[in-house]
């Protein structure tokens, strides 16, 4: 059967974008149907980000046209994007917890109407699309599926011809996955276009039509991710053969090595989560994961552990027997615990010092690079150049500013400045978030290789599939809760996800019960002005 090809809603045509010393585009030509989902593929530094911002408004291309229905346009910022029917949904959202869902709405409208017409306007859209949601609940009370509902509710409220979602599922989970998909096409068949970014390419095997894979700034490939593997569209990305990891059926695990007892703090005020009797052990050569969505008490967890909090804290943390819950950050990592948060940028490293710098900062004491108080410079060099070699960081060497490195880069490097450690315990939250799969391979097969070695390895992440990979064993934190832990091997992937959902909201500042309605309901409460 011959399938007519639909006229383009988007057309991209020799785009092309120079920073000082990098062609971030380079010539870019492709065009996204009316009514199709779309996918946009790419490692780390491949262009993606520099060319939806181009699109959405938020830089402007140094050659090339863009064509939107048919007509050559200028968009200048994201307020002309939208007024063309251009919308996005980023991947960190930006929002306001100490304020309701309705007014989070009306601060991201150009032009909100008065409250009463945004009210009746935005429960069409729930209605419309099968979205729970409150409009007058506190953002700090939902889940991240739900603030995320915020961010999609406000660019449908544009009524979209183009909906541009990056990596959009990368703190949710799988049921609420399952219902963006159901969101998404609905709004396709309607005729929306949509732009999808994700690293997860099974997701974009299920999802989209069609696929733009980018590489150097450049389009190196299109292709039909249904006809694709997986393995063939990241190997499309990253331009050569994607390593398999070890096979872990034949590891050995030792005794406990690390163990965390009837671990309890405070969360950050105002909206940080408390941790609440948290037990764990993690054997010698085991991989532990801690499933869970954002903000449930996951870097509350890694603060506490890595020793950088330990205000109210109580129970225990012990390695290899010894105590470490009353020890210093220092004195822990001399003891052999390293660790990794989240944040790549001003938590893990530096963004302003060197690579050498930075190594300096969590390796001084086990590998050497300072004594007595005087930082050792040439050590320091050698060592971030090993760490740059070994983990394949591009990068222009030990002297480069952290900040110039591309997030995947950044994270390898984080990466491998703590594994090179040999450390006893290695604890991680998020090692390979939003890096492509190239890196976050590596990234996974050095810790697997760590654990060969002996260690004990945490990883604490909201990718699943991560987890489902890389883990052993692994349990799901909620609400500051860590659940039984559950062998990977035919673990229920519906018990995870509903385990990392949980019960939101009902949390000390939530609204009581009786004073919150279904999304599409009347809410029992003065309604608050815009």
């Amino acid at each position: 059967m011959v399938v007519k090809a639909r006229a383009p809603r988007l057309e991209l045509k020799g785009i092309s974008k120079r920073f000082p010393g990098v062609v971030a585009n380079d010539h870019v030509s492709f065009g996204v149907p009316a009514g199709a989902i779309h996918a946009l593929l790419g490692e780390n530094g491949a262009g993606k980000s520099t060319l939806v911002k181009i699109i959405y408004g938020v830089q402007q291309a140094d050659e090339g046209e863009i064509v939107f229905d048919g007509e050559r346009v200028q968009i200048a910022s994201p307020r002309e994007a939208r007024a063309l029917g251009i919308g996005m949904v980023f991947q960190h959202f930006s929002l306001f917890e100490a304020m309701t869902v309705l007014e989070n709405i009306a601060l991201g409208m150009d032009e909100p109407p008065p409250r009463r017409e945004l009210e009746m306007r935005v429960r069409e859209v729930l209605d419309t699309y099968g979205l729970s949601l409150d409009p007058y609940r506190h953002v700090h009370t939902l889940s991240v599926g739900e603030r995320q509902r915020i961010e999609i509710v406000r660019a449908l409220l544009q009524q979209p011809k183009l909906l541009i979602m990056d990596e959009p599922t990368s703190v949710l989970t799988p049921q609420e996955v399952e219902q963006l998909f159901t969101t998404l096409r609905r709004l396709a068949s309607e005729g929306c276009s949509i732009l999808y970014i994700s690293h997860k390419l099974h997701e974009i095997k299920a999802l989209c039509q069609s696929a733009t894979i980018m590489r150097g700034g450049k389009v190196v490939a299109t292709c039909d991710p249904g006809e694709e593997s997986a393995r063939s569209m990241a190997e499309m990305m990253i331009g050569g053969s994607l390593k398999d990891l070890s096979d872990k059926s034949n590891c050995t695990y030792g005794d406990d090595r690390f163990v965390v007892a009837s671990l309890s703090a405070p969360g950050e005020p105002p909206f940080g989560t408390s941790l609440k009797e948290v037990s764990f052990a993690v054997r010698s050569g085991e991989i532990f994961g801690i499933a869970g969505v954002a903000g449930n008490g996951q870097n509350e967890l890694l603060a506490v552990v890595s020793g950088e909090n330990q205000r109210g804290v109580s129970g225990s943390i012990r390695l290899d027997g010894a105590e470490l819950s009353r020890l210093s950050v220092g004195a822990r990592r001399r003891a052999g615990l390293a660790s990794s948060p989240e944040e790549r940028n001003g938590h893990a490293a530096v963004p302003a010092m060197s690579l050498a710098d930075n190594a300096i900062l969590s390796a001084r004491s086990r590998m050497g690079l300072a004594s007595g108080g005087v930082i050792r410079a040439k050590a320091a060099r050698d060592y971030a150049a090993k760490v740059i070699d070994a983990f394949s960081v591009k990068a222009t060497g030990p002297g480069a500013a952290a900040g110039s490195l591309s997030g995947g880069n950044l994270q390898k490097f984080v990466m491998g400045r703590e594994i090179m450690q040999n450390p006893a315990v290695l604890v991680v939250s998020q090692p390979t978030w939003g890096v492509d799969a190239g890196a976050a391979s590596f990234i996974r097969q050095a810790m697997i290789d760590l654990a060969a070695k002996g260690a004990a390895v945490v990883v604490v992440s909201q990718d699943l599939d991560e987890l489902l990979e890389l883990c052993d064993r692994l349990a799901v934190i909620n609400e500051g809760r860590l659940s039984e832990p559950m062998d990977v091997k035919g673990i229920s992937i519906e018990r995870v996800g509903l385990l990392m959902g949980g019960i939101h909201g009902s949390g000390e500042g939530a609204e009581p019960e009786e004073a919150r309605a279904p999304a599409t309901g009347r809410v029992k409460q003065p309604e608050p002005a815009l």
